[in-house]
């Protein structure tokens, strides 16, 4: 196994490159002083870049940013590794200056995903006899956004909205359904976890690309299986869906799952969740299986540091090798933060989920 210290000169070397207003500034690469770079599945993607804001400037020394030529409100910013590869875009929302004690001053700058957009527009709303695609696209097509949706799911005879941004609804509607929701650039996208990641996925070797890895396989939130329950108005009748480790399907692969291990090594346990408002069968069957999932998903949970690639997305999948016949194999990212510093270079932290431990070989 490597130690790590080959790639310590590698990342202390690694420097974002920075496009404001769809330009290219290597000044304000050369200024920057810290990077932070957050995504989780439940928010939406925020960045924050610190600058030294004193030098030259027009032939005098004084600040640099202050007039607001460069970074201004509601200008798109970007980061990226290297010239193509995307680490964040969206549009600057706050500028933050400091002024330390025997330190030069700073600006930061503080950005949003389009996202954006649907977290500050609250409203109460009604749809009538829509799929959640067809939400999805109705919402996205207010903010001007385009819709690249593959969401399957029963058709509901009333959705509400009540008082909820248009985000914190959306992502409600993608929890029922067990769908990620994320926008790239203009296009608003919900799709499966599995379906989310294209091609192989990265991999991660301990001291190599993955530098710091630790890990928790955890029963104390499993359940053995999740039972909804409801009524249907049009069938006049209660309806009921349990959902237990079969819908993991490919998912699972042949990992144990944390319900089975809770039901061999300790007893079965399984949640039963009463829904008020009237439901079909089907809709039944999506709560029970995406709670499960859910649920599921958080029984192997990681956190880590690796070197920064663009490919590491909240919703995409990784595969950790170095770990041990427990713990090595393929996650998904359920937390990414892309960071940078003088001291350290350019890293990125994730937080990690799996259904699965792996069987000892």
């Amino acid at each position: 196994m490597a130690d790590g210290n080959s790639t310590d000169s590698k990342l202390k070397s690694s420097r974002p490159t920075l496009r404001v207003g769809g330009e290219e500034k290597a000044s304000l690469g050369l200024a920057l002083l810290e990077l932070c770079i957050a995504e989780t599945a439940h928010g939406l993607y925020r960045c924050e870049a610190t600058f030294g804001n004193w030098g030259p400037k027009d032939g005098d020394s004084g600040f640099l940013y202050f007039d607001r030529t460069e970074l201004d409100f509601g200008k798109p910013f970007e980061v990226r590794l290297g010239t193509s590869d995307i680490l964040f875009e969206g549009r600057i929302t706050g500028l933050e200056a400091g002024f330390p004690e025997a330190s030069p001053p700073t600006l930061t700058v503080l950005a949003e995903d389009r996202l954006q957009d649907l977290r500050m527009t609250r409203r109460t709303a009604t749809y009538a006899d829509v799929t959640d695609a067809d939400v999805l696209k109705q919402i996205a097509s207010k903010h001007g956004l385009t819709p690249e949706v593959d969401v399957q799911g029963p058709k509901h005879k009333v959705l509400a909205q009540l008082n909820q941004s248009d985000l914190a609804f959306l992502r409600e509607r993608c929890r029922a359904v067990d769908v990620e929701l994320w926008v790239e650039g203009r296009t608003l996208k919900a799709k499966k976890r599995g379906a989310r990641s294209s091609g192989e996925a990265p991999k991660l070797g301990r001291g190599n690309e993955l530098l710091a890895f630790t890990v928790l396989a955890d029963l104390a939130n499993q359940r053995s299986a999740v039972t909804v329950s409801g009524w249907s108005v049009q069938d006049k009748d209660a309806v009921t869906h349990e959902a237990g480790p079969s819908v993991l399907g490919a998912e699972l692969g042949n990992d144990e799952s944390g319900a089975s291990l809770l039901s061999s090594k300790l007893a079965e346990r399984k949640e039963a969740v009463v829904h008020a408002v009237p439901m079909g069968s089907q809709e039944a069957q999506a709560r029970a299986e995406g709670l499960f999932r859910q649920m599921a998903r958080r029984f192997v949970v990681g956190r880590g540091t690796a070197q920064t690639d663009a490919k590491l997305r909240v919703g995409a999948r990784v595969e950790l090798t170095g770990l041990g016949p427990m713990f090595s194999g393929k996650y998904h990212l359920a937390e990414v933060k892309h960071l940078f510093d003088a001291e350290r270079g350019l890293r990125t932290e994730f937080v990690a989920e799996r259904a699965g431990l792996g069987r000892a070989s």
